[in-house]
Formats: C-alpha cells, structure tokens, sequence
C-alpha cells in the first residue's frame, strides 16, 4: 500500500522532498485509533476511507445517525472496517458520551481529525444571520471535543498524538484589519483561550449591535472566518502548551474543495484533500511539526 499518493501539486512535491523517509516509514498500525468528526460527506467522509484504507482503525462520527451510518455501510461494502459512533460536537453531553465510549472501547486514541462544521453562506454571500451557531459548532464545538478527550491520547516517548483541525485561510491574521485585534492576536507570549473567547464574544456583541461591518472583522464569509480564526489562535496555543509531551496540533486548510459547503464549487474533489491532509497527520513523529498552518497550494506550512 502507499501510504503518500503521487499528486501532480507543487505544494505536494514539497512534502515529498522534505519528508521523503516517509514511504519508508509505517509508524501506524490497526492498533493506532483515528478519529474523524463530521465525517458522513465530503471532506471528513475521504479523511476515514483513505485512514481506513491504510489500515488504521477509524471511528466516524456524525450528528445524524442514520446517515452517519449509511456512511459506514457504503464503506464496508468496499470492505473497510470503520467503527461509528453518534457525535455532536456543540452538545456537551454527546462529547461526554463520546469520550466515556471511546475509553471505554478502544482505550484511547492517537489521531483526532476535527473536520465537523458549519457555513450559512452561499459563494458570493455574507451574512452573519447565524453567527452564534458558526461560533458554536467551528470553535467551541472543537475546543469542547479536544478538552474531553486530552485525557485519553496516547503519547509515549517514541510516539506523538496528533490533533488536526480543518480550517480556512480565511481565518488567517492577515484577513483581520483592525489593528488592535491583530495587535492582540500577534502576541504569541501572551495569548491565551480567555482572549480568545472575549474575541469571539465581542464579536458575537457586534454581531447583535450591527455593527460587525466597520470593526475591522474578515470581510469574506465572516461569522466562518471568525470561528477559523478563533479555532487556528487556539491550535497555536495548544500545540505550544504541549511542544514537550508528543502531542501535535496543526491546522490543514484544504482550498477550494468540491463539497455541499461551496455547492460543489472547486478546484479539486475531496478525495484530493483528505489524501493531503493524511499524508500531513501520517508523517513521522520526528518530522511532523507542530503549530503550523498547512494550506493546500501555496507553499508546505506557515505559522499559525
């Protein structure tokens, strides 16, 4: 099997010149866990079949049963074992439930792939209509599920856990213009999650006030850009609260892919994403940075 697909993509020969031990390395095994949120479609659906196709044990979770597990049928007719498991990332309860289940059955995990959220917006629109489920589901619906389950990663000295939140470049510094938000946000020493969640409260607060529009938020799909933004400041503050305890945290911005979140609108399927982002959360523990920013075509990573 091999575990990095050959993709005609700059951004991928860069991986492949950099990490080029990886073909020959298989650090994973059927013992190593993979856990893939949102992942019924699309992006998070080819996250769990290429995991599951190079042996891994991969749970899928959705929030609608029935789909999720139509999901896990259609796998298993390809004859991929996928374990399924009902998840609600925005709901306290559904994250306890899931981390007691996962404990309890497996033990443990090594690779959590936050892949679930939400977008209200069509391509060329913006409202933020639905800013506090945004809000909810793309930041503090991850946030939730990795305090939950912190407890339950496998690291050991020879070894790392990996986290890999699925984000946006929209959510990057650069979109934000007010200066006193970047200002903020670029002191990496001094941030932390309560700055964040004053950010996103703040701008729930103008939001609600009307007056979101000349504060100086991202310009493009805003309410997802903030959670983005709110969920790569977090990534960043993670992945340095655990540099020395083989935990690491990166963020994969897939690009312009072809799902229902662009109404199959793209550059490239979701096949072509998950194959990248496996390839990234699969590197070997001694090569895989932690804290960066890994984006689908300009380059192989930059700070968060």
């Amino acid at each position: 099997m091999d575990p990095i697909p050959y993709i005609e993509d700059s951004f991928l020969s860069k991986i492949f010149v950099k990490y080029r031990t990886l073909s020959l390395q298989y650090w994973w095994s059927k013992e190593t866990v993979a856990v893939v949120t949102g992942a019924n479609k699309g992006i998070g659906f080819a996250f769990v079949k290429r995991l599951a196709q190079l042996g891994l044990t991969v749970i899928l979770t959705s929030r609608d049963v029935i789909k999720g597990q139509a999901a896990v049928d259609s796998l298993k007719a390809e004859n991929l074992h996928v374990e399924y498991c009902q998840l609600d990332i925005s709901d306290l309860r559904s994250v306890s439930d899931f981390a007691f289940w996962i404990s309890h059955k497996f033990g443990g995990l090594d690779i959590l792939v936050n892949n679930a959220g939400v977008s209200f917006n069509e391509i060329n629109t913006n409202s933020v209509e639905h800013a506090e489920t945004v809000i909810e589901t793309n930041f503090y619906g991850p946030k939730l599920l990795i305090e939950a389950l912190l407890p339950f990663f496998r690291r050991s000295a020879t070894d790392s856990s990996r986290i890999l939140n699925i984000s946006s470049q929209l959510g990057l510094l650069s979109k934000v213009k007010n200066p006193k938000l970047r200002e903020m946000l670029a002191d990496e020493e001094n941030l932390s999650e309560n700055m964040i969640e004053k950010m996103v409260a703040n701008f729930i607060g103008s939001v609600k006030k009307g007056t979101w529009k000349e504060e100086g938020w991202p310009e493009v799909w805003t309410d997802y850009s903030v959670s983005k933004l709110a969920l790569n400041t977090y990534s960043k503050i993670l992945a340095k609260r655990y540099e020395s305890d083989n935990m690491k945290v990166n963020c994969f911005c897939p690009g312009f892919t072809r799902t229902s979140m662009t109404s199959g609108l793209g550059n490239h399927t979701a096949d072509e994403a998950a194959k990248l982002g496996v390839s990234i959360v699969l590197l070997p523990h001694d090569q895989l940075p932690s804290g960066k920013f890994f984006k689908w075509s300009s380059g192989l990573y930059s700070k968060l």
